[in-house]
């Protein structure tokens, strides 16, 4: 199973979120190396996470969806499931 190419709004959403997910984990590296409070580093840090979890959950949902639209067999579809059930 690959990860789909950018070839809709769905996919390009996550794409971005990913990105700025990217540029927020750069500003908790500087945060680091300023010296700056635990409390603040670990609150950006968990932010950072919950913005990559909403991507891959974008992601697994898009591609369910699709997968179902195009009646995918039934074993590419428990892959998927299992993918999106090992995110919790």
């Amino acid at each position: 199973m690959t990860v789909p190419q950018p070839r809709d709004a769905e996919t390009t959403s996550v794409v971005n979120r990913v990105r700025r997910a990217q540029g927020q984990l750069g500003g908790v590296l500087r945060m680091i190396e300023d010296g700056r409070e635990l409390a603040d580093v670990v609150g950006q840090l968990k932010a950072v996470t919950r913005a990559l979890d909403k991507a891959a959950f974008a992601l697994l949902s898009n591609e369910l969806r699709r997968a179902h639209a195009e009646g995918d067999r039934p074993e590419q579809i428990e892959e998927l499931e299992k993918v999106f059930l090992s995110l919790s």
